[in-house]
């Protein structure tokens, strides 16, 4: 194993091509525009792709695991849900801006095939921390994860999909930004309590299209509900047309349906540093900044010690032909990938069976969620996310590479069905074709 951060490669993503920076990006912009649907169902041309697959972020909840676990360590039930809510802030920046800080702007992740696997750990003064994360379904697109650290005792498990739409108003002022609502939710546990956090997740848009530099920027609210009756209420606004910071939030913590007798205020930008104040003293109790917190280094084994299953090790072919800029080898092994995942598909259906997922299992309901959302009004929508998922510690005992031993994901062209091979190629000199015009236009 060696400490990989949260990238394989040097880049995320490729530098946009100069040829695709004018007339590509006007037409991408046009045909999302015109696009009726789910945006995360729409093909995004190739040099707008990161290397990373959505399935590897479920990794950004923990990257300061001294700050995941420390609520164990806090006796007092106030105290201990005002940790959880300093944590979930401060794991806002590694999850929404830490790419477009890094790349220049926000790049549109990899779409995860069914089955489709990232495992790591960190290492650090807290202890060893573990992740899973698996794609559950691709129909609509969720993830699931467990992070747990089994020193301290804690526990995060979740599952997640996205619905983005295209709307050309934000604020009441008429400009193009995708708007992507996250549907799921996370549960933390701390087993010293016995205790449980309802954790919802943030809506999103994402703007900067005009220019072509894509960057998020959250709205609306949040919440945590604690099984010991606290609520941590979390309100997103971004910078005004006029006035006003970028990625600002106020939160605030009180017992659940007192709202106005608030314990703690949190204040500040989700991708800088907040303050956590006494509601009724004005004192601070606590302070975050980034800048000072040292994030602790992902370790995933090297792509060649990993399973066919594992993202980086399916997904280098790709990630390599991004980071060259070669996009005519990027639409090919790309859509490679998704058509073998079309044709297992397919093949189920004749069949009738369906893909055996190796650390979740699809559950009618669960009740803590419906004890802890009742509180805050939240719905399960399960039928957005084809069931509800958790994690099945029994599968997760047994699991073990190769992790899919009965279908084979990589296969040579002789072994694969002509229509794969032939529909792919028929994407890669699409793509190099579109390449080239835009070239000549430019």
């Amino acid at each position: 194993m060696k400490a990989n951060g949260n990238n394989n490669n040097k880049k995320a993503g490729a530098e946009t091509p100069p040829q695709a920076k004018s007339s590509s990006w006007s037409s991408f912009l046009k045909s999302i525009a015109s696009f009726n649907g789910d945006l995360s169902s729409l093909t995004a041309p190739a040099w707008i792709l990161s290397t990373t697959s959505l399935v590897e972020f479920s990794s950004y909840w923990t990257e300061h695991p001294s700050v995941f676990v420390a609520p164990a360590a806090e006796k007092d039930p106030a105290k201990r849900a005002m940790l959880v809510l300093k944590w979930f802030l401060s794991t806002l920046k590694q999850q929404y801006a830490s790419r477009s800080e890094k790349l220049g702007s926000e790049k549109k992740p990899l779409n995860p095939f069914l089955g489709e696997l990232f495992l790591g750990k960190w290492e650090d003064e807290a202890g060893e921390t573990r992740l899973v994360s698996e794609q559950v379904s691709h129909h609509p697109p969720v993830t699931a994860y467990c992070i747990w650290n089994a020193n301290a005792g804690v526990r995060l498990q979740g599952y997640n999909a996205q619905k983005a739409s295209f709307s050309r108003t934000i604020n009441h002022i008429r400009l193009p930004n995708a708007s992507v609502q996250q549907i799921g939710h996370a549960i933390l546990h701390i087993d010293e309590y016995d205790e449980d956090y309802l954790i919802t997740l943030p809506s999103l848009h994402i703007e900067g299209l005009i220019s072509g530099s894509p960057y998020v920027e959250l709205n609306r609210c949040s919440y945590i509900q604690s099984s010991t009756g606290y609520t941590a209420k979390i309100d997103y606004s971004g910078k005004g047309w006029i006035s006003g910071k970028s990625n600002t939030f106020s939160a605030v913590l009180y017992p659940q349906g007192k709202e106005k007798e608030a314990i703690y205020t949190a204040d500040g930008q989700w991708n800088g540093a907040f303050v956590i104040k006494n509601a009724k003293t004005k004192e601070v109790v606590d302070t975050y900044d980034p800048e000072k917190t040292k994030v602790t280094p992902l370790t995933v084994a090297p792509i060649e010690e990993q399973d066919d299953y594992e993202s980086r090790r399916a997904w280098k072919k790709v990630a390599d032909a991004i980071i060259k800029g070669d996009m005519e080898t990027t639409s090919f092994e790309k859509s490679l990938i998704e058509n073998r995942q079309r044709e297992l598909r397919r093949l189920e259906k004749e069949e009738g069976r369906e893909w055996y997922r190796r650390f979740f299992t699809r559950t009618e309901k669960i009740s803590l969620f419906e004890k802890l959302a009742g509180k805050i009004g939240e719905q399960i929508n399960d039928s957005l996310t084809n069931g509800v998922w958790a994690f099945d510690q029994e599968k997760a005992s047994q699991a073990k590479p190769p992790f899919h031993a009965d279908v084979p994901f990589f296969k040579s062209e002789s072994e694969e069905s002509s229509e794969v091979y032939e529909s792919a190629r028929e994407s890669a000199n699409e793509s190099s074709k579109a390449t080239s015009e835009t070239a000549s236009m430019a």
